[in-house]
């Protein structure tokens, strides 16, 4: 995971969809099956704003800016079924997305405007990681033992998660769709 430097008073934050339970301890239990060290500081979520820092001091017109987002798209339908992976570009194994990819993909490029713009290294792709930089061999086993999970869900909000010094990524605030 590309992690940036923060310097004092600032702060790194990332903005996600929370998987909800009963999936989200399915899904954080493969990740730990297969060994990957993340397993227990990242929880499960499809990414809308990956790891950014911000000045303590802005934090509240990201949150402002975040508000604004949120009222403008409503309430929408996840639908996750199978894996598949980033391989040979990117080390990572993950769940797919089979519905809410479109509405995914219009809250991202609306939280990545304003204070919060950026350029990607990647294209966005909404999904939700199951192994990332672990052995070949594990790769292949998360891909296997995941292959036929399915799980739908109404997403209702995202929020915004911090990332502490322990590494671990905390939910900070809830933004409710749709106002």
């Amino acid at each position: 995971m590309n992690i940036p430097d923060r310097a004092p008073g600032q702060v790194r934050i990332g903005i996600a969809v929370a998987v909800p339970e009963p999936y989200a301890a399915l899904l954080a239990a493969a990740r730990s099956a297969v060994g990957d060290p993340l397993a227990d500081l990242i929880p499960p979520h499809i990414t809308l704003l990956g790891p950014t820092v911000i000045d303590q001091s802005d934090l509240d017109k990201v949150r402002d800016h975040l508000d604004q987002v949120a009222a403008s798209v409503g309430p929408f339908e996840v639908h996750l079924r199978g894996t598949a992976t980033f391989r040979p570009v990117s080390p990572v194994v993950f769940v797919a997305l089979a519905q809410g990819i479109a509405e995914c993909e219009t809250i991202e490029s609306r939280v990545r405007t304003g204070m919060l713009a950026q350029d990607l290294r990647f294209n966005y792709h909404p999904h939700v990681t199951i192994a990332h930089e672990v052995p070949d061999d594990r790769l292949d086993k998360a891909y296997e033992a995941l292959r036929d999970f399915e799980a739908r869900f109404e997403v209702a909000s995202f929020w915004q998660y911090e990332h502490g010094d322990d590494g671990v990524w905390r939910p900070q605030r809830e933004f409710g769709l749709g106002g």
